[in-house]
């Protein structure tokens, strides 16, 4: 205990002797960026508070789009305007393409063969040519469309059942529970819930606990040297997270070597494996379905929470989404994706939906590597880099009415959610853009889209519209604080 005491006191008294220097400018760049000025020890890091995407966005109206924190030992840039983030992912990508990878996706590794946290290299490339070859590119999301088609007819039949029973429905969980199996069966060729029942729920606790864990401020994170202790248990845990999905993913990998099958992405990948061993092993791809099940299933599920509670909250738009649905569709019919670009207003409201609640608030963090220039300011070397997607959404230099849900702002704005438009960024952009991006922006209108034409919606217990709770969970991805539970009822 003694010597524990005393390496805790030296470090203690090391962190203070830095901060102290810190604070009175010896050895720092005299031309940074503005910020808060920091404390000692702590830098600014009581500033972060529970909703940092919030509160970060508050401190930028006051030290400007471009500012810097001392985070603990971390410094910290923090980019918060729409011109700044062009500079950042477009105009200088590659000197800020590196991830600043928190302490807790080292769990099991996972960094070292993560496409979402790997450097820009040759296994970094060879990932993101498997997902694009496999899944995302044109001609493969074409031919899974068959496989979207029938996972949405299965949640509409799911809450056709609830309305039957005057019973509650968990858009979320719901949500979640279509887009796992969507890509279960894309990658597995088999569903990993069942569609029709209110399953699933651990897998979509692990999934949610795996963002909140990687999005929670660590201790670790902004003072390294606390690495071996994880004061928090946050490593700890996230092993036991990834080692759930994983095991799940080995044991189907254990079926499919007794069950040959060849049409699904288990199979190419693992033959990939076979042709390429030296760019591309085993535990790589695991690692790489870990990111696409994570990634691809919390953020479309969110998306599509988040947009039905804001339509319970106005339902003068959702009676105009109902409308265009029934004179194009026709009322109770499922969406199908080549109806997509017929349904203008509905694509207006999931963009309004990515605007002002985007999956994830920060996107991914970046780090430079070296001392970089930014407009007229130093970053320094390895200072971590945050993008406040959530911040340049509700900007209000750029957006009327900004925190009002408005989705008739896209009807003449042309902007898209591609990575071209820097004033919205809720995937990201440059080299490091989602590369989920084709299968969402096809899953969340179709799966919205079709529970607004299958059925009226009513919150659930009584509450009025004005009593719903829009508040914010915040981890790696942007959840709501209580989920969004809602009776459907027939169409009269």
């Amino acid at each position: 205990m003694e010597l524990v005491t005393t390496v805790l006191g030296f470090l203690l008294l090391y962190a203070l002797i830095q901060a102290t220097f810190s604070v009175f400018g010896f050895g720092r760049s005299k031309n940074l960026p503005p910020g808060p000025t920091p404390f000692p020890i702590i830098g600014n890091l009581h500033l972060l508070g529970d909703q940092p995407h919030q509160t970060l966005t508050k401190l930028a109206k006051i030290h400007g789009p471009i500012m810097f924190l001392q985070l603990g030992r971390i410094n910290t840039l923090v980019i918060s305007s729409a011109a700044a983030a062009k500079q950042v992912l477009q105009k200088q990508d590659l000197a800020f393409s590196i991830r600043h990878i928190p302490d807790a996706v080292h769990a099991h590794n996972h960094s070292r063969g993560s496409v979402a946290w790997l450097p820009v290299g040759t296994l970094w490339r060879t990932l993101r040519k498997i997902l694009k070859n496999n899944i995302f590119s044109g001609d493969s999301l074409d031919a899974n469309q068959h496989l979207r088609n029938q996972k949405v007819q299965e949640l509409v039949a799911y809450c056709r059942k609830a309305s039957q029973s005057n019973e509650s429905v968990d858009i979320g969980r719901a949500a979640f529970r279509t887009s796992l199996n969507l890509l279960s069966n894309t990658v597995f060729s088999k569903d990993l819930t069942d569609p029709f029942e209110d399953s699933g729920k651990e897998f979509k606790e692990v999934v949610g606990n795996i963002n909140l864990e990687a999005g929670k401020p660590n201790l670790v994170d902004f003072f390294p040297v606390l690495k071996r202790i994880d004061p928090q248990g946050i490593k700890r845990r996230m092993t036991r997270y990834f080692g759930k999905v994983l095991d799940i993913f080995e044991e189907l990998s254990k079926e499919r070597s007794v069950m040959k099958q060849d049409d699904d992405v288990l199979d190419k990948c693992l033959k990939i494996c076979q042709e390429i061993p030296d760019e591309i092993n085993r535990t790589q791809i695991m690692g790489m379905f870990l990111d696409l099940f994570v990634a691809g299933t919390d953020t479309t599920s969110n998306t599509v929470e988040w947009a039905m509670a804001e339509l319970l909250l106005k339902p003068y738009i959702m009676a105009k989404a109902k409308k265009e649905l029934e004179e194009v569709i026709g009322t109770g019919k499922i969406i199908e994706e080549k109806d997509l670009l017929k349904l203008p207003y509905l694509w207006c409201i999931v963009k309004e939906t990515l605007r002002i609640h985007p999956p994830i608030p920060f996107l991914l963090p970046r780090k430079v590597e070296n001392e970089v220039k930014l407009n007229d300011y130093i970053v320094p070397k390895g200072t971590q880099v945050l993008v406040n997607a959530w911040a340049i959404g509700r900007d209000p230099s750029i957006w009327e009415d900004s925190l009002e849900f408005k989705p008739e702002r896209f009807l003449t704005s042309g902007l898209e959610v591609r990575g071209q438009d820097f004033e919205l960024i809720p995937f990201g952009a440059g080299r490091r853009i989602c590369p989920g991006l084709p299968l969402a922006i096809r899953m969340i209108p179709t799966m919205l889209g079709s529970l607004l034409n299958c059925f009226n919606w009513n919150i659930d217990n009584g509450i009025g519209h004005e009593g719903l709770d829009m508040r914010e969970k915040f981890g790696l991805t942007l959840q709501k604080a209580n989920p969004l539970c809602v009776v459907p009822t027939p169409l009269n």
